[in-house]
């Protein structure tokens, strides 16, 4: 007995893994760009928002793939 798949019945997967794969990445990339940001701003940007650089060093330490 053979199994017979056909590619219409595998292929509807492929765009939401890819979709997913994608915005994965594009977050990966926000997180990394924004705590980039966040790490060059000044003591006074940061006083102005009421932050020390204490409160954000654990946001800025974070591996970029941990949200």
């Amino acid at each position: 007995m053979s199994l017979y798949v056909s590619s219409s019945m595998t292929k509807h997967h492929a765009g939401g893994v890819l979709s997913a794969v994608t915005e994965l990445l594009a977050a990966w990339r926000f997180r990394y760009r924004t705590r980039h940001e966040l790490a060059l701003w000044s003591e006074r940007d940061l006083h102005d928002l009421g932050l020390s650089r204490s409160d954000i060093a654990a946001e800025i330490d974070k591996p970029f793939w941990r949200a």
